[in-house]
């Protein structure tokens, strides 16, 4: 293979001017997300000096998501999904806009202004499983992988910019002037998507509400290679997520050092970055299932072996391996989805992508929290990493379909 096929596969970004403009509007709102969430956590605490307050904000991001996904996913698989997803835009940017205000005024009460981080991640939990079906509708199947790498770098890049910028901002211009930079970010992405044709569902629309939310999880259940893909999720997630584990593993093993703390998790975006930026033979090979599950055995891997470790360069570099493998499952795992589920499915299976997502990370670090208190830190890592390895092997083992290349395209949903 030549020296540029190693690199990230660009291929969507010269066949689709479409998906360019999307990926364009995307990155600056993820941007422009991680520049917020950085200011409401620096708003919050200099309000109240609680950490109860700011545990209460990822709260305030994390119940909507849960609560109201896959009943917006049921939605998107009924109607034409880029209107639901220009809708959910301009409502983030509405919210956005109010946060600005209060940011300048400084009248609204801190409840307050969680009550719009929620209202706005509801919306965010409305605009993803319409945008869930972008990628396959607009691109070849053979490029939906690189698409996906292509949004993972950009997103991991944007991860390690956002909150320095935002730092920058806060310092200089206050925390109003970061608010309304994330609505106007918003409104690149607005214009990204309004380009897009009309996207209605393929084949027979979903049921509406709750029946129409059930049908999805019955297609989950069902469907093993798609079902696979999020219980290795969870297993890497739930079994052995280790943020919440970093300053104790800090203060036992690498003498307390903040500045080595700081670098854990820049570590894990770093290996994210390279890891997508090299990623075009693993998308260019096709084969996301058996990808996914060495990925994600390697992340569980990496992190028994940090645990291990007593150097600090050791560690982070294990960290950074660690990083590259949690990339890599994702893309492989997104393209499994996006792949594997019938397009009238697809909004309400992305949600479910979504909250696995969303809550196995806070899953892991409660898991890691528990456990570290009544052992160690150390100890809490290397079995976490343990556990997620021997449950990877207990899916590759009870899922050949995700070891086989050749895995159909769709398989009917249990009844």
């Amino acid at each position: 293979m030549s020296l540029a096929g190693s690199f990230l596969d660009i291929r969507p970004l010269r066949t689709s001017p479409v998906f360019r403009r999307l990926l364009i509007g995307r990155t600056v709102s993820v941007l422009g997300g991680f520049m917020t969430m950085v200011t409401v956590m620096y708003q919050v605490w200099d309000r109240t000096h609680s950490t109860a307050w700011t545990g209460a904000v990822g709260l305030a991001q994390a119940l909507p998501l849960v609560g109201f996904g896959l009943f917006a996913g049921a939605w998107a698989d009924r109607a034409d999904r880029r209107r639901v997803f220009l809708t959910a835009t301009v409502g983030q940017a509405v919210c956005s806009l109010a946060l600005a205000v209060q940011g300048f005024t400084g009248h609204v009460p801190v409840a307050g202004v969680l009550l719009l981080v929620a209202v706005q991640s509801a919306f965010g939990a409305l605009g993803a499983p319409a945008a869930g079906v972008f990628l396959p509708r607009l691109l070849p199947k053979d490029q939906v992988a690189a698409g996906l790498a292509l949004q993972q770098v950009t997103a991991q890049s944007m991860m390690l910019l956002g909150p320095a910028l935002a730092g920058v901002l806060l310092g200089w211009f206050g925390i109003g002037v970061c608010y309304l930079l994330d609505a106007l970010s918003f409104g690149l992405a607005f214009y990204g998507a309004f380009g897009l044709p009309p996207l209605p569902p393929e084949g027979t629309p979903g049921r509406p509400g709750l029946r129409g939310a059930l049908d999805g999880l019955r297609f989950l259940a069902g469907h093993r290679v798609v079902r696979g893909a999020l219980i290795t999720d969870l297993a890497a997630t739930v079994l052995s997520f280790p943020v919440s584990l970093f300053p104790l593993v800090n203060a036992e093993r690498f003498g307390d050092d903040p500045r080595t703390l700081g670098l854990f998790l820049s570590a894990l975006a770093v290996g994210g970055v390279a890891a997508t930026a090299l990623s075009g033979p693993l998308t260019r090979l096709a084969r996301p299932g058996p990808v996914m599950l060495c990925a994600s055995a390697g992340w569980g891997a990496a992190l028994v072996l940090f645990g291990l470790s007593t150097s600090p360069w050791m560690g982070l570099a294990l960290l950074v391996l660690a990083g590259a493998a949690d990339a890599t499952a994702v893309v492989a795992r997104s393209t499994i989805v996006q792949t594997r589920t019938p397009d009238a499915l697809l909004g309400r299976v992305t949600a479910a992508e979504q909250i696995v997502g969303q809550a196995g990370p806070s899953l892991g670090n409660v898991r890691g929290g528990l456990l570290a208190g009544w052992t160690s830190g150390a100890t809490a890592l290397v079995a976490g990493g343990a556990l997620c390895v021997l449950a990877v092997a207990g899916v590759a083992t009870t899922t050949p379909e995700l070891r086989d290349r050749k895995t159909p395209a769709t398989e009917p949903a249990v009844s």
